[in-house]
């Protein structure tokens, strides 16, 4: 009896871990309520008596974004908070542009996978795996071609062509959520101490002052 037990348990866990995710929608839709006080893990629903075509519907991404900042790029986000009707279907999507030379900067999505189709120009692209080997997994993307960063993983995106480059991701969550890796280091509020930042990054109180006064 006690093996059985152990290996209907064994099981069950498998089975648990290999559903683990965001729940399935349990009706038709849930378009988010973004003005509601009750506290969930993402939205509450509106009443669906009230929903219209526009919470399912987000014009954003036909606009070229604006990439006048110091990186030259710009990530125009479609998630929950921009398309209330994405509420309970673990799905979101974003739009990069690129100038010549522009860079998404690492980052990871806590909670979501990452699926990048390049629709026009030229990128480097590659993800970062795990500790303890930290190797470094790229390549060159052209025109028409796609490349998926996994959940948790840093990566980054380069336009490395003479011209602008525009690249459509989906993503496997509402809320993905983005870690920017310089943002959180050196831009955290209130700021990370320095001797903190100067041990871990090896390098001097000086060299970690003037990096987090561009944050």
């Amino acid at each position: 009896m006690a093996r059985v037990f152990g290996t209907f348990f064994l099981v069950a866990l498998i089975f648990s871990i290999a559903i683990a995710g965001e729940p399935g929608p349990l009706q038709d839709f849930c378009v988010a309520d973004t003005n509601s006080q009750v506290l969930v893990n993402g939205f509450a629903c509106k009443n669906p008596s009230t929903v219209k075509a526009e919470d399912f519907y987000f014009s954003g991404i036909r606009m070229r974004g604006n990439t006048s900042n110091p990186v030259g790029s710009k990530v125009t986000p479609v998630f929950v908070q921009q398309l209330p009707g994405l509420n309970t279907l673990g799905i979101a999507m974003a739009r990069v542009d690129y100038e010549p030379g522009g860079l998404n900067p690492p980052h990871f999505h806590p909670r979501a996978t990452e699926l990048l189709t390049l629709i026009e120009g030229t990128l480097e692209v590659g993800f970062v795996t795990s500790n303890p080997e930290n190797r470094l997994i790229t390549t060159i993307l052209h025109k028409g071609d796609v490349f998926v960063f996994p959940m948790r993983l840093v990566h980054f995106q380069r336009n490395i062509g003479t011209t602008r480059a525009l690249a459509i991701s989906g993503l496997s969550s509402q809320n993905p959520g983005i870690v920017t890796i310089a943002n959180a280091v050196f831009g955290s509020n209130p700021d990370l101490s320095i001797d903190i930042l100067a041990k871990a990054f090896q390098t001097s109180d000086n060299v970690i002052n003037n990096i987090q006064s561009k944050f």
